[in-house]
């Protein structure tokens, strides 16, 4: 159990960036430990995988090149984790007795993932103000007709691959307060609304807020799918109605991969060369801290802000830590048009490229 308070958490970055709800989640789950003076803290277990904070104390930290550096716990570097930035240590060795707080990447990530997302998907803008309608299809002999498929994700794909897709579709009747989504369950699905109304809420700080409504056309769950996070808001019928879903496996097969272009980082670094934009999707504070050089900073809760501004002529490489934020968004960017690229495996796959 972690003996930090929430007050330490707001501190740190890019921890500070998560809202209460999830602060308060992660109490239970970082792991904080000491170590003595003259020791290495890292001798039996590194940092590998993992966001290490000093908390207080004192560390030398010294570098491949024979330069030595100290950290201060409290201190503005100390807000970050260790071995950030590309950083090797060939020695560490506690100056003082210091006390850290281990958060594992995968968790924090997904959590950044989970939340951005909610921002992203559920803004209170409806899907059709975005111009990604679904609410122009019509129906033909029980199928959606493929000559009407003009917005959305669906219009970058060939008509022969819309065919297969739409067959893949199940239509399902559901009933006023049915839960199609329940917030915390793992992504299975991928909804388009038929007929009816349904409201998405979520769980804030113990109350369930109504962050938006849909209605007949719109689509929703695609965010989960992408980004192969858990749901992050409970989705409820206000109405009866029919919806169309389709599964994780035939999602991923017909529509998130042929959307997901990722490139290697030697051809995001060529496209980059011949003027491709760098997009850094993580919070500013994590932008801010260890950028890639020329990258503009548009957050995943943000994304949707981006369209109609960016230019559809330029291509842009997206990057995050893991590639799940930065997955998302280009699924987002790639359904309306947009020349978007992922970077595969983010930046901890450069990191382990030794790039």
């Amino acid at each position: 159990m972690c003996a930090v308070r929430i007050e330490t958490l707001r501190a740190l970055e890019p921890v500070a960036s998560l809202p209460e709800a999830r602060l308060n989640e992660l109490i239970g789950l970082c792991h904080v430990e000491t170590a003595s003076k003259n020791s290495n803290p890292f001798l039996v277990r590194g940092i590998a995988g993992q966001a290490v904070y000093l908390l207080r104390g004192e560390l030398a930290l010294t570098y491949p090149d024979g330069s030595s550096k100290v950290l201060v716990g409290g201190s503005e570097r100390s807000r970050y984790p260790l071995g950030r930035r590309g950083e090797v240590f060939t020695s560490v060795k506690a100056i003082t007795d210091v006390e850290l707080m281990r958060i594992d990447d995968d968790l924090l990530d997904v959590m950044a993932t989970w939340d951005e997302a909610a921002s992203a998907d559920y803004s209170g803008k409806k899907i059709e103000d975005e111009g990604s309608s679904l609410a122009n299809w019509t129906l033909m002999s029980g199928m959606f007709s493929v000559s009407s498929l003009k917005y959305g994700a669906f219009s970058q794909l060939p008509s022969a691959h819309i065919n297969e897709l739409l067959r893949r579709f199940e239509r399902i009747n559901v009933k006023k307060d049915d839960a199609v989504i329940r917030e915390g369950a793992e992504g299975d699905f991928y909804f388009v609304i038929e007929t009816g109304r349904c409201k998405i809420e979520r769980m804030i700080g113990g109350v369930s807020m109504l962050l938006a409504e849909l209605k007949s056309g719109d689509a929703f769950g695609e965010e989960a799918l992408v980004s192969e996070a858990k749901r992050n808001a409970t989705v409820t019928m206000k109405t009866d109605g029919v919806l169309l879903r389709l599964s994780r496996k035939d999602f991923a097969e017909l529509l998130r991969e042929p959307l997901l272009r990722r490139i290697s980082a030697g051809e995001a670094r060529d496209k980059i060369a011949n003027g491709a934009q760098w997009v850094d999707v993580r919070y500013p504070s994590e932008y801010q801290y260890d950028k890639l050089a020329g990258a503009i900073n548009i957050p995943l809760s943000e994304i949707r802000n981006a369209f109609g501004v960016l230019d559809k002529s330029k291509e842009y490489v997206l990057y995050c830590q893991s590639e799940r934020r930065s997955a998302a968004a280009a699924f987002l960017l790639a359904q309306r048009g947009y020349r978007a690229f992922l970077l595969a495996g983010g930046l901890w796959g450069e990191a382990k490229r030794g790039t």
